[in-house]
């Protein structure tokens, strides 16, 4: 697309994660012309997803199977100390990892086989009088469009431009990737409640036999020494890693010094083959994601758990409403379409969520997480636990 040309499209989506590609792609899919803006100039480069989908995720949309990881019917919940964790086993195929960059490729393959045009290392620049400005590789462009979708992430640039909601309640995460396979496993996800290593949130070490992820995540502020010193830490010491050569070696006990260039004392694993992180809104659903000139989807919309903070079913629940909405509004010439595509009235649905929100928020030393994780050890508290990490609410149907 030459620069300071003023083409036309139906729909500007900006963002080329999960959210915007399934967006793009059921839209042109639909008969609509469609742009897609990536800032990135490669969307197998930088991943900020974890890449976990659950049950319902696998059971409702059509995902490329050669990009997931085997299944995992294991969930083990661990106080700080590690010891005498709860163990849930499911009946069912639970979750299984994406290999996210090979996934994100296929899902652009199909976007442009559907007729989306695709704009790689293009940055959104802001609306003006109905024109959208992209800063892209030749220059800046303007192009028109009916529509605009701002699925660009917890910190959304299309949500300021439309005057709508943006995410206010954050959690940032980090997690490295390790090859662990050839082994005789059980895959689990082992989870770690430790307000030290995790503050707000939790620690957790992932292993589907294949692929061992070892991550945490927490309220950026309440880190003092840094996350990255928190995720040395905690894999030094993880639970769930038998078998699997330590990222470190394990030459960093709790608490010990770690080299401030960044290498792995010691180090006789092997290197991570992959690393993701990036913010989390985790503050709920936002109330006002469209407009008469567009719509949020994905975390640019609050679309997360905001207690587990999983986002890739919401992100796909939200994005085939914003099509559906979207297809009527274009078909019909009715802006006023976009109303009934109301934040609000999906976020009453997450009122139980929010308040287990706040409790986790709440957890700030070891002790206090020992009883909380005590507390799931009895049988109504591992029902509670199996109803949220195994059940079908993640996300409301809209």
């Amino acid at each position: 697309m030459p620069a300071g040309r003023v083409p036309g499209t139906d729909v500007l989506v900006v963002g080329g994660g999960l959210a915007g590609l399934h967006t793009a792609t059921a839209l042109a899919r639909r008969g609509h012309d469609v742009v897609l803006a990536e800032r990135r100039t490669r969307l197998d480069g930088t991943v900020r997803t974890t890449g976990i989908f659950v049950r319902r995720t696998l059971t409702d949309f059509d995902l490329p199977p050669q990009h997931l990881g085997p299944a995992i019917r294991r969930m083990v919940l661990y106080p700080p100390s590690h010891r005498r964790p709860v163990v849930l086993d499911s009946a069912h195929d639970e979750y299984r990892v994406g290999d996210m960059a090979p996934l994100y490729r296929t899902l652009a393959q199909d976007a442009a086989a559907a007729g989306v045009r695709v704009l790689l290392g293009t940055r959104f620049a802001g609306r003006r009088d109905g024109r959208h400005a992209l800063h892209g590789p030749d220059g800046t462009t303007e192009i028109r469009a009916r529509f605009v979708v701002g699925a660009d992430g917890a910190r959304s640039a299309v949500a300021r431009e439309l005057g709508l909601d943006r995410n206010r309640e954050l959690l940032v995460g980090a997690e490295e990737v390790y090859p662990a396979g050839g082994r005789d496993v059980v895959p689990a996800f082992h989870c770690v409640v430790d307000p030290r290593l995790a503050p707000g949130y939790l620690a957790w070490v992932l292993d589907d036999g294949e692929h061992v992820h070892v991550g945490v995540a927490g309220y950026a502020d309440r880190y003092p020494r840094g996350m990255r010193q928190a995720l040395r830490e905690f894999a030094a010491t993880a639970p769930g890693l038998d078998g699997v050569p330590r990222p470190d070696g394990g030459g960093v006990p709790p608490g010990g010094a770690v080299p401030d260039d960044g290498a792995r004392p010691g180090a006789v694993g092997p290197a991570p083959v992959e690393r993701r992180g990036g913010p989390i809104p985790v503050g709920g659903l936002l109330r006002r994601i469209a407009s008469p000139h567009g719509l949020l989807v994905g975390d640019a919309a609050g679309a997360v758990s905001p207690l587990t903070a999983g986002g890739l079913d919401p992100c796909l629940r939200l994005s085939e409403h914003a099509v559906d909405v979207l297809d009527e509004a274009l078909r019909t010439g009715r802006r006023d379409a976009l109303r009934r595509y109301d934040g609000a009235a999906l976020r009453a649905r997450f009122r139980g969520r929010l308040t287990m929100r706040r409790g986790l928020a709440m957890v700030r030393t070891p002790a206090t997480a020992a009883v909380g994780v005590a507390l799931l050890r009895t049988p109504p508290g591992r029902a509670a636990a199996r109803r949220i990490l195994f059940g079908s609410g993640s996300f409301p149907d809209p």
